[in-house]
């Protein structure tokens, strides 16, 4: 293993990379939609279920399903990877921001409209800040969910740790087979516990200190 380790070294840091760039990028954008969508449908409890339902049946769509049928239309690379994390990531997140906006007090929404503000600004200034905490729960579970379909999408030969993992299994049972295979999941696990506590801290610095208290 340790010979695996030494000789795939800068292989194993750049895929690395690429897997931790692939996730982050695609939980920005993920996190962009759900939280647009959220602010269109918490206000009308129909496209509220709606929203809840699309967020509960995209959850069961197998990864590797879904990979494999883009693959046709949009072929090998990048793009079908990232389709297939973005979507898996915006799922959990628009849950949680839906739930999130809806829980806000009627009240505090109409103490800051009868203070002349908007109701874009107030989504911006009091909602989306107070929904916030809730929001970034859901980014955090999005972020280790996705950490493993991103593995899965290498499939249609995206970036990242995945090809260790089907390298070595297209070849289980040969030289490196097994050392590979570890390398790309261990890889994945320690990359998912380095986001998740950067996710902490982003929580710390962008969740207001009144709300936190």
């Amino acid at each position: 293993m340790w010979d695996f380790l030494g000789d795939q070294y800068e292989q194993i840091l750049f895929s690395s990379w690429q897997h931790f760039s692939l996730v982050v990028q695609c939980l920005v954008l993920a996190t962009v939609i759900a939280v647009l969508l959220a602010a269109l449908v918490y206000r009308n409890s129909a496209l509220t279920s709606i929203a809840n339902s699309v967020s509960a049946i995209g959850l069961t769509i197998p990864s590797f399903a879904f990979i494999g049928l883009l693959i046709a239309p949009l072929g090998f690379g990048v793009l079908p990877a990232v389709i297939v994390v973005a979507f898996f990531a915006t799922l959990p997140i628009l849950r949680n921001a839906v739930v999130g906006l809806s829980g806000i007090s009627p009240s505090i929404v109409e103490s800051a409209r009868g203070i002349g503000m908007s109701r874009f600004r107030t989504l911006l200034q009091v909602e989306l800040p107070m929904a916030w905490p809730i929001i970034l729960t859901g980014v955090r579970v999005s972020a280790q969910m996705v950490m493993g379909v991103a593995a899965v999408a290498a499939y249609s030969l995206g970036p990242g740790l995945g090809g260790f993992i089907f390298s070595g299994l297209s070849r289980l049972g040969g030289a490196n087979s097994l050392e590979s295979v570890l390398t790309g999941v261990i890889g994945v696990v320690v990359l998912a516990v380095i986001l998740d506590l950067l996710l902490v801290g982003l929580g710390r610095l962008t969740t207001p200190r009144g709300i936190r208290v």
